[in-house]
């Protein structure tokens, strides 16, 4: 990972966590235990704070940041999908951000709630506990399913096994010329795509 300090404040790690090399993470930012940071997901604590809580994951491309004096919060098991940008704004616990999504300041998403992929929620909006937000601007379109909900642990449980995975064998390494005969291919986990669920 690359991380710098600003003004006295260095980033925090929890040695449980796992941070790729190409992530960023400026200042005052604080990552708790067991939480994934994927490529090129940048943490700019050069305003304010940057808070990940136990169990957190923030995947590829994602950024958080928030203006001077103020925090971006997210809460123990919070699911953020790629390239999401967050700005000062709370995360609640169990929550699921969509890839794309866009998150505003003063913002809370109450625990267990879903803001949908490719939505932006506008600026002091409360995301309802265990509801689906989505569109632009992001409004309530109903409460979520309880296969919903497990479907979403189900994939946070997945981020924290990467981090311990990639804590015990992520290397960098030179490509190889052609795939090997015999090559092993990932086995299913059981985790599946939401739209599948959605469907039965």
């Amino acid at each position: 990972m690359t991380t710098y300090s600003l003004d006295g404040l260095t980033p925090v790690v929890d040695p449980s966590s796992f941070v790729h090399p190409q992530a960023s993470l400026i200042g005052d930012v604080i990552v708790g235990p067991r939480c994934y940071v994927g490529p090129h997901a940048s943490l700019r604590g050069d305003f304010g704070r940057i808070v990940l809580a136990a169990g957190c994951n923030v995947q590829d491309g994602c950024v958080l940041h928030c203006f001077p004096g103020k925090e971006t919060r997210l809460e123990e098991d919070a699911h953020v999908g790629h390239g999401a940008v967050l700005h000062g704004c709370l995360i609640g616990r169990g929550v699921l951000i969509g890839i794309g999504a866009i998150v505003m300041d003063d913002v809370v998403v109450e625990e267990e709630a879903f803001v949908g992929a490719g939505s932006f929620v506008r600026a002091g909006f409360v995301v309802p506990r265990r509801t689906l937000v989505t569109g632009i601007p992001a409004r309530v379109v109903r409460t979520l399913k309880p296969e919903e909900l497990a479907w979403k642990e189900t994939g946070t449980r997945e981020y924290q096994q990467l981090a311990a995975r990639c804590l015990k064998d992520f290397r960098e390494c030179p490509p190889l010329a052609a795939a090997e005969a015999d090559r092993p291919s990932f086995g299913s986990s059981g985790a599946v795509p939401l739209h599948t669920i959605e469907r039965s």
